[in-house]
């Protein structure tokens, strides 16, 4: 066999799978097309008023580089909908006299999900992350750089529960 061929053979398989899988992990039926995200709301006090927003965008950006998916503003095959509902600061890792070394900001969201082509993969789910930061550092000085660390991840969250199925 001569080099072409065996460097052909080697490839084929690669190109074959490929065809067949999304390397963004992503596993969603040909039949969908389209996807509604509507805007977040804030049901947390202490919410920043833009971290609504700041998730929405996030999400909707999540899935227009992930995925094939064209946006919609309404009906579309898949729509998020999605409430902040925790946004709390607590102290943690306490030293020998009760004080704190670390505070810990929480969010946390609620998300349903509506899946118009496979009714069975629709879902209603909670997520939570957090970041710790110095206890003696003010939560306003500290709170944008969180909320961007913390934000990822729950669109990941978000995104890896309605459409990678591991």
């Amino acid at each position: 066999m001569n080099l072409t061929k065996a460097r052909y053979l080697l490839f084929l398989p690669a190109l074959i799978l490929y065809g067949c899988y999304s390397f963004s992990g992503a596993s969603i039926s040909p039949d969908m097309k389209t996807c509604t995200v509507l805007l977040f709301q804030s049901r947390a006090p202490l919410a920043p008023p833009s971290m609504s927003s700041q998730l929405t965008e996030a999400l909707k950006q999540k899935i227009v580089s992930q995925t094939s998916l064209s946006l919609s503003n309404n009906g579309g095959d898949a729509i998020f909908e999605g409430t902040v509902t925790g946004f709390t600061v607590q102290p943690v890792a306490l030293t020998g006299g009760e004080t704190a070394e670390l505070t810990r900001l929480n969010v946390s969201i609620s998300v349903k999900y509506t899946n118009a082509i496979d009714p069975k993969q629709s879902f209603e789910s909670s997520f939570t992350r957090y970041r710790d930061f110095p206890a003696g550092q003010n939560l306003q000085a500290v709170q944008n750089g969180l909320i961007e660390e913390i934000m990822p991840e729950l669109v990941d969250d978000i995104f890896n529960r309605a459409f990678v199925n591991w």
